[in-house]
């Protein structure tokens, strides 16, 4: 099969893919919306505004911002010197200089705008690629991947899982695509798309899955034990699930846009994805578990400070 056939092949595989989630999506809240209009008319009506509202925001919006950012072929190495690649660097340095939600240091700031010659500029842009974009980056996957984490712990249910999971995941891909500037291929996009599409089917799936499955049955007559330390760990096992597969969607967006895929072979990106995936996904956990006892305390500590301030204001009250 020619590159060009490959190209439209994976285009119209993903094309399918979006054509059966929107039916699935369609078919949801429809199912609802009749539902509800049981209640009132109205109820119905502001039921359809709301989901066509968060359809916008949550799945078209970031979808029309990736599909028209531009697309660019660039290496990590930067070792191209044609005229091409060098109107591909120029507009790399001009959508990275004008991203002002991007924080890069003084030092890669100053070798992007005094570069005298192509050589300076792709070691620029090395420089950067490889620092500041390359860390938020990876800030970007890690705060979406609690997000997932979450979400798919507290919700218990398969249908919102699903759907969590592919807004999370296009929310992340458009935040990676803004921040590098520039986006995949439409053949690497599609593959993406598909990625996102088994990544909230296995969300799906997650939600049946019993812990007699991965557990011996001694351990499952152990924590039957403990009061509600099965669900507990049932809803842990599918949130770290979720955030591991998020964390490796992001990472080979990443490898999609870092690298020129003529070079490096995509089973390698893939392969080099879920490798650093599982090193990313302990800061994913340690951050989500940190947050539940920092909420807990922040919340005693208000009611402790409003006591004090009553009481204070009681005495002042008593003394006058």
């Amino acid at each position: 099969m020619s590159e060009k056939k490959r190209k439209w092949f994976w285009i119209l595989i993903a094309c399918g893919v979006i054509i059966l989630f929107l039916l699935m999506l369609t078919s949801s809240i429809l199912n609802i919306g009749e539902r509800l209009r049981g209640l009132h008319a109205f109820v119905e009506y502001g039921f359809y505004i709301l989901c066509a509202l968060l359809n916008w925001f949550l799945i078209i919006n970031p979808v029309r911002i990736v599909v028209f950012s531009p697309s660019l072929s660039i290496t990590t190495t930067l070792e191209c010197d044609s005229a091409k690649a060098h109107k591909i660097y120029k507009s790399v340095t001009k959508n990275i200089l004008n991203n002002e939600t991007l924080s890069i240091t003084e030092e890669e700031r100053g070798a992007l705008d005094t570069y005298t010659n192509y050589a300076e500029l792709r070691q620029a842009l090395n420089l950067v690629m490889s620092g500041s974009i390359k860390k938020e980056v990876n800030r970007i996957i890690v705060r979406n991947a609690k997000t997932v984490m979450l979400s798919t712990a507290i919700s218990q249910n398969s249908k919102l899982d699903m759907f969590s999971v592919i807004s999370v995941n296009l929310k992340m891909i458009k935040e990676i695509v803004v921040a590098c500037g520039f986006r995949p291929d439409f053949k690497n996009l599609s593959k993406l798309t598909l990625n996102v599409a088994s990544t909230a089917l296995i969300a799906e799936g997650l939600e049946s899955l019993k812990m007699e499955d991965i557990l011996p049955t001694q351990t499952i007559n152990s924590l039957s034990n403990v009061p509600f330390l099965k669900p507990i760990l049932s809803s842990v096992v599918q949130g770290v699930t979720n955030a591991l597969l998020t964390i490796r969607i992001g990472l080979v967006t990443r490898g999609y846009l870092f690298t020129n895929s003529k070079n490096v072979s995509k089973n390698s990106i893939r392969a080099e994805a879920f490798k650093d995936a599982l090193i990313l996904l302990p800061t994913v956990i340690g951050e989500v578990l940190a947050f539940f006892p920092s909420k807990v305390v922040k919340l005693f500590s208000k009611e402790k400070e409003e006591k004090e301030t009553v009481f204070k204001e009681k005495k002042s009250l008593v003394t006058e």
